[in-house]
């Protein structure tokens, strides 16, 4: 069996970006609305032993993020302004919610993470090169997973893993347990469970039922928000 392995550009996550915030004491659907008219957003601090914090920052700020490829996962360190001075703390991008029709911001959530602190989450699988068996022998291409859940500290996690495929032939299948992931990451997923195959024309491999189901993993960033999730799905409206 070929030994898959990553193509090399592999970007890790903490040539971290700064962002500032500040605490909001209003909530609901009302003061979500009046923060959006003065071009701010309301977002949520969260994390493991933190208070759940209720925040605003500016809509510019999070967009320079977004055209600076920092969505979902990045690692930001995080500025919060507070009647007594200012908290800095190191948090990831959990959720950034978007209109998808204005495009415009509609809530963010940062969670709290720790140096010494696993997280666990998933990351986009991109491929690289055309495989042999689609280019010369007339094979069809078929991803399976295009994310893999990983376990990792902070300064391993990388925005995604990039696959060098170029050497699969037709009937050949690149599995989870074939990934040669990077010093630090570990795969969360079944190891059987297969990442891309090169079939046949007229052939459709059937994705495999998962094996487990994975809920609440120790240091995923799932952990109860103390009734924020619901304030911030009401605010989102």
């Amino acid at each position: 069996m070929k030994n898959f392995i990553n193509a090399g550009g592999n970007k890790t996550l903490m040539n971290n970006r700064a962002l500032s915030a500040r605490i909001r004491t209003e909530t609901g659907k009302g003061a979500a609305r009046r923060l959006r008219q003065n071009k701010q957003v309301p977002a949520i601090f969260y994390g493991p032993g933190a208070d759940t914090v209720m925040l605003a920052v500016q809509d510019i700020d999070l967009l320079q993020l977004k055209k600076a490829g920092k969505g979902e996962n990045a690692i930001l360190d995080l500025t919060i302004e507070t009647d007594r001075g200012e908290m800095a703390k190191k948090v990831m991008v959990k959720e950034l919610v978007v209109d998808p029709i204005k495009n415009n911001f509609i809530h963010a959530d940062f969670y709290e993470i720790s140096k010494d602190r696993e997280l666990t989450l998933p990351i986009p699988i991109l491929l690289q090169n055309t495989p042999v068996g689609v280019s010369e022998e007339g094979g069809i291409l078929q991803q399976i997973r295009r994310e893999l859940v990983i376990t990792c500290l902070p300064d391993k996690l990388v925005e995604s893993l990039e696959l060098d495929i170029g050497d699969l032939d037709i009937g050949d299948k690149l599995r989870i347990r074939d990934i040669a992931l990077p010093e630090g990451i570990r795969a969360v997923d079944d190891g059987n469970l297969t990442v891309v195959v090169v079939n046949v024309k007229g052939a459709v491999e059937e994705e495999e039922e998962e094996v487990e189901e994975l809920e609440g993993e120790e240091g995923e960033g799932t952990e109860e928000k103390d009734g924020s999730e619901e304030k911030a799905a009401e605010e989102s409206k």
